[in-house]
């Protein structure tokens, strides 16, 4: 019988992603009744996923997940090892001779594509550029937004297009004290936007932002929320939806609309206008954005499966710059089978699949595992789940001797890999925090990999 688990012969645990599936995932190890020893591995050298750059700079509170992530990081039987790129700098197949499990919970990458003409067109963005860029993610910090256009469109009715719609629609007097990058205030400073039009595919009904995130829109100080009250007309099956009592949440949102359509004609400096039964069909423009072609829509099917069919009646509304916000796709990893259709790692509830066959020590979580549903929250039972299949697969696992994190940072020191372990993290969390009191902000963020390791360098 094996002796996997236990002090003499403790579970090494990989996991992959250091978001809040990653955090979840490490702490329901931790917590488990088998000795565990867990090893996070995360490409930049700042942990926390989407919970640092994801989230809007105006939403700290949003944030404080961070802190449940701090504890676990604590304990003595964690590992961070940051700047460590999977797949690149490390392979799977070494992560495999190097831990009895390997969890993947590397999020949802990249967005969705629209799929019409024009698409690549100078001035077409994703909605996770603009979030990365503004919030100081190096992945986009040399992303260019050109903002000196009169209109905005966001294509989505998601929380991520209503940020979007917000940050696009902020004064700078109301973002200056937030954690938002510096080089992205200095360009909002200077934005020329006054339109802002929010595209939905579907009616009021169906849109999938909730109504706190809405009500925030008719909270701005120079933005006015426009709805044409003709587009909260119901017909009978978006009625339905509302009489039954689990579209509780979309009822409150319609009631936000509705009030929004009640308020007298805008005045303000800027204009975010809520459409719906739209979807785009062509971009276009000479050298850059200038047109995006809008084909009407009406709804068909029963209550809670109504889809958007297309009218054969279109628009065309001008603008200079375009955000898709239309959902989120994961990204492979060689070494790792992949759903190409789904953008996920192929999973039997947790256990990571080629074909029909579970790949023996692979397993996955969040939004890799099930595609980019649910909120921060949400991912801590998906983890859970995971975890608990891990652990009855445990008399199945290779019980030979695994190194971990002692052996692997002597292989990525031989590949002149600079691993940034938590310390360290903790020394760049700190001299952020002390670069944003100087700026009257809660922090001033890092947006390049080589400013953090300069840094580590720097401080000895």
């Amino acid at each position: 019988m094996s002796d996997l688990g236990t002090e003499q012969s403790p579970l090494r645990a990989a996991i992959v992603g250091s978001g809040p599936s990653g955090f979840y995932a490490a702490e329901a190890l931790l917590k488990s009744k088998p000795v565990v020893l867990v090893d996070m591995f995360e490409r930049l050298p700042s942990p926390f996923g989407l919970v640092r750059s994801g989230v809007a700079p105006d939403h700290p509170k949003l944030k404080e997940p961070i802190l449940v992530y701090q504890r676990i990081a604590e304990s003595p039987q964690f590992q961070l090892l940051g700047n460590v790129m999977v797949g690149h700098d490390i392979s799977v197949e070494e992560l495999k001779n190097f831990y009895h499990a390997v969890v993947f919970t590397c999020g949802a990458e990249t967005d969705r594509s629209l799929a019409i003409p024009g698409e690549n067109l100078l001035g077409s963005h994703t909605a996770t550029e603009f979030v990365g860029w503004y919030n100081g993610h190096p992945d986009y910090r040399d992303q260019v937004f050109d903002l000196s256009h009169d209109t905005a469109v966001i294509i989505g009715q998601g929380n991520v297009a209503v940020d979007v719609c917000r940050i696009l629609a902020k004064t700078v007097d109301e973002l200056k004290h937030t954690d938002i990058a510096k080089h992205a205030l200095e360009v909002l400073a200077q934005s020329k936007i006054r339109d802002i039009h929010m595209i939905g595919r579907r009616g009021p009904a169906q849109a999938k932002f909730t109504h706190s995130e809405l009500r925030e829109l008719g909270e701005l100080a120079d933005c006015d929320p426009v709805v044409d009250p003709n587009d909260l007309e119901l017909g009978s099956a978006s009625r339905e939806e509302f009489a039954d009592r689990r579209n509780r949440a979309n009822m409150k949102s319609y009631e936000v609309m509705q009030g929004f359509a009640s308020r007298p004609s805008p005045t303000r400096h800027r204009r975010c206008h809520l459409r719906f039964l739209r979807s785009p069909v062509e971009l276009k423009g000479e050298e850059r954005l200038e047109r995006v072609v809008l084909m009407k829509n009406r709804l068909e099917g029963e209550p809670s499966q109504q889809v958007a069919r297309a009218t054969g009646e279109l628009e065309e509304l001008a603008c200079g710059v375009l955000f898709r916000s239309i959902g989120y796709r994961g990204v492979a990893i060689a070494g790792v089978p992949f759903d190409e259709r789904g953008g996920v790692f192929p999973n039997q509830e947790g256990r990571i699949i080629d074909g029909e066959n579970v790949v023996p020590g692979l397993y996955v979580a969040g939004w890799i595992k099930r595609g980019p549903t649910g909120i921060i929250g949400t991912n801590r039972a998906d983890s859970v789940a995971t975890v608990k299949l891990l652990l009855e697969d445990l008399p199945n696992l290779d019980a030979g001797s695994k190194p971990g994190a002692d052996e692997v940072r002597k292989l990525l020191k031989d590949r002149d890999i600079r691993v940034v372990s938590y310390a360290d993290w903790q020394r760049i969390d700190a001299a952020e925090m002390q670069r944003g009191e100087t700026a009257g902000k809660p922090r001033e963020k890092f947006a390049r990999v080589e400013e953090m390791l300069a840094m580590l360098d720097a401080s000895g």
